[in-house]
Order: structure tokens, then C-alpha cells, then sequence
């Protein structure tokens, strides 16, 4: 797969209802971050598919989503909160899978809370070392994390979402996605190198996230695309070949089809629609 630029990344806090707010494809498009998120919901609901699995969220819950991760988001009703964006150099110890912690505790909810509400005073104040002593706040944030990841582990009475043969097939075919969406490889060749059938594994991806495996990569391909047209300078036909297009052409046409203008007047009429912190 060629290096697509990605933008820089920064630690950065933005509120959840901005990242809503944002148009459709950048919120539900199923995607990975090249960082963690953490997101803590203190109103409305909606519905997260982290890796293959969707479930729903609500007030006071607490998702924490590694780098890596293809996740997609739909709010189904005004969602608030904050969405922590760590940068890909933050250093720290986070856990190495999604976590969604739904905090029923008066206790946990201030906790979680005053750590969001000290990262964001760090990093909106300016002051001397204020990255700096962000991180150390985002380094208890990381300990609670741990902390009730482990509690959920332990605790044998809790409700542990496992994943059905369906969700571990996509959450595979996720991984390798994210890892090879810019090359020229089809449905079938992800097939082979994950040792099912096209059909199963179409059939997986539909139950998982009620999507076929084919638009999971559609959808992933024109999310870049348009990430690269609104965020970079780069020719549509260098875009067309780093994401495995075989002509320019076909590539206008397909993303013309699908987004229902071609990519140049895409870039013109959007290039000023930027949402912070949207990826």
C-alpha cells in the first residue's frame, strides 16, 4: 500500500457536539483513527460499531477507542459530551482494545469528569508546559481506564459483551482493510487472505454492522478520498492511484456515482467545510 499524508496530529479536546454536527460521511463512515479516542457522553444517545461490534450509547458513558481501531458513529438524538483526541506521540500506557464502560456510579461520573475537565483546562489555557501537564492529567485518565478495565475482567457478574464468530470475521477483515484500503485488492482477495469465501464474509459483515463488505471498502476509499481532496493540494489523479484506482477516469466516475458530484467540484465547493478533531 503507497503512504497516504495524514494530517498532523495534536493532542486536542473537542466537544462531542461538534463532532455531530459534522456531515454524515465523516461521522458513520467506518474508519480508523491513527490515534486513541476517548469519548465521554453526558447526553443524548446514538449508536457505536467498535471493530465489527454495534452497540448503543448513552449519558455517562465512557468509550475509549484505540489507534487502529475501525470504528463508525451515528447520533440519534443531540449527543454532548467531550471527545479527547491523545495525538499519535502521547507516550502513555492505554489499553490495546475498545473499551465502552457504562458508569451508573454518581462517583465514577465526577471522576471522569474532573479528568476531562483538567485536560481541558491544560490545553485551552496557553499556559507554561500546558501540553506537558496535559499529558500528566491524561496519564490518571489512562490508570482509571486500566483500573475499570480490569474491574470488568474481574467481575464476574457484570455483562461482558463477547464477540460472535460474525463480529471476530469482521473485525478482521477491519484490520486488514484499514492496513491495505489503498491498494487495488477486491472483496474475493480479502476473502482468500482471511480463509472464507466472498459470500461469508459478505454475509459476516452484513450481520455485524449491516453493511456488505463491499461498501465497507467503497465506503473507506471515498472517505479518504474526500479527506485528501478538503485537507491536501494533491492532484485528483495522484489520489486516484494512492487508492488503488485503476484510471483517474474510473475514479471520477465511481466517486461521481457515489457522492454524487465529481471529486474537482468536490474539493471546490467543500474546501472550506472543515470540522476540528473530525478524524
Amino acid at each position: 500500500m503507497k503512504i497516504i499524508p495524514d494530517a498532523p496530529t495534536r493532542l486536542r479536546i473537542v466537544p462531542i457536539s461538534k463532532l455531530a454536527a459534522a456531515p454524515k460521511w465523516q461521522l458513520e463512515t467506518m474508519r480508523a483513527l491513527r490515534e486513541p479516542l476517548f469519548l465521554w457522553v453526558t447526553n443524548g444517545q446514538g449508536r457505536i460499531n467498535l471493530g465489527g461490534s454495534t452497540r448503543g450509547f448513552h449519558p455517562h458513558n465512557a468509550i475509549f477507542i484505540p489507534a487502529g481501531t475501525l470504528y463508525g458513529l451515528q447520533a440519534m438524538t443531540r449527543v454532548q459530551g467531550s471527545a479527547i483526541y491523545f495525538s499519535n506521540r502521547h507516550g502513555l500506557d492505554l489499553p490495546d482494545q475498545p473499551l465502552h464502560l457504562r458508569l451508573r456510579d454518581a462517583v465514577q461520573h465526577a471522576e471522569v469528569s474532573h479528568l476531562v475537565d483538567c485536560v481541558q483546562r491544560e490545553v485551552e489555557g496557553q499556559r507554561a508546559q500546558a501540553e506537558k501537564a496535559a499529558y500528566l492529567q491524561l496519564g490518571l485518565l489512562a490508570i482509571w481506564l486500566e483500573r475499570h478495565r480490569r474491574e470488568r475482567e474481574d467481575d464476574s457478574t457484570r455483562a461482558i459483551p463477547v464477540l460472535t464468530a460474525n463480529e471476530r470475521l469482521t473485525a478482521r477483515y477491519a484490520t486488514l482493510l484499514e492496513r491495505e484500503f489503498g491498494s487495488a485488492l477486491n472483496v474475493t482477495d480479502y476473502a482468500t487472505a482471511l480463509g472464507v469465501t466472498p459470500t461469508h464474509l459478505t454475509r459476516a459483515c452484513r450481520a455485524s454492522c449491516g453493511r456488505t463488505a463491499l461498501a465497507l471498502m467503497q465506503e473507506r476509499r471515498l472517505f479518504e478520498a474526500r479527506r485528501l481532496l478538503l485537507e491536501t493540494k494533491i492532484p485528483v489523479q495522484d489520489i486516484a492511484r494512492n487508492l488503488g484506482f485503476s484510471t483517474p477516469g474510473y475514479f471520477s466516475r465511481a466517486f461521481a456515482q457515489h457522492i454524487g458530484q465529481p471529486p474537482s467540484s468536490f474539493r471546490k465547493g467543500n474546501g472550506a467545510s472543515t470540522v476540528a478533531g473530525r478524524r
